[in-house]
């Protein structure tokens, strides 16, 4: 990624931070988004580094998208990790919960890819990595909005994909089960946060899908478990 310009969605979460973190090692120029106390986080981690540069902007509005994409002097990858989770039975969830989850999950990522592939197409080149869910390809109960989110994000991703085979653009999804993040430990406990994905691993993951070396990886969805 070195000298790479590289959009990173939703990166002062607990993932986002270590997704920021390895495109900076890996040289890449990074433009990273967040939203609310996701700034503060993002800043206490890293400072005034040089090579980051911070936007608070909401992924489920066009408008900041667009204001975003339009920033950058181009967008060689975006790693888009805005989403959101939720659990319940199917028939108890309601209106606002269905539409915060869409906005958050589906909307976002129409959104960004939608826009970042305008410009990629223009330059020739382009790396997409979206988050889905394991949840997106193995329905559970009490996660069917979720899931169906999910499922919304990998398919849209995999169609991009079938898109742009023509040109040296790709578009693949990780699919991680429980990701190993303070939210999470906090939200679930920490009796089985071993077993659970290490962000960390997950973000050089994602980091490898952004690099151009994957350009024979198209409409991946690549399953990141744990021991889960």
């Amino acid at each position: 990624m070195q000298g790479r310009e590289v959009l990173i969605t939703g990166a002062g979460g607990g993932l986002g931070i270590e997704v920021t973190a390895a495109a900076l090692r890996a040289g890449a120029r990074v433009t990273a988004t967040t939203y609310g106390a996701d700034a503060e986080a993002l800043a206490a981690r890293f400072g005034d580094e040089a090579a980051l540069r911070c936007v608070e902007a909401s992924m489920t509005e066009l408008a900041d998208v667009e204001r975003v994409v339009a920033s950058m002097p181009r967008v060689d990858a975006v790693l888009h990790l805005v989403g959101g989770f939720t659990m319940g039975p199917a028939h108890e969830v309601d209106a606002g919960t269905i539409g915060h989850m869409l906005a958050l999950n589906v909307s976002s990522t129409i959104y960004v890819l939608r826009t970042v592939l305008a410009r990629m197409l223009t330059s020739g080149y382009g790396r997409i990595v979206t988050v889905a869910s394991r949840n997106a390809l193995e329905p559970a109960a009490q996660t069917a909005l979720y899931g169906a989110c999910k499922a919304a994000v990998l398919n849209y991703t995999q169609a991009i994909a079938e898109e742009t085979r023509t040109v040296d653009i790709t578009a693949n999804t990780v699919l991680p089960s429980i990701i190993d993040t303070a939210a999470n430990r906090e939200a679930m406990g920490e009796a089985q946060a071993d077993q659970w994905v290490d962000a960390a691993s997950l973000a050089n993951t994602i980091i490898s899908l952004g690099q151009a070396s994957s350009r024979d990886l198209r409409g991946t969805a690549l399953k990141v478990y744990g021991r889960v």
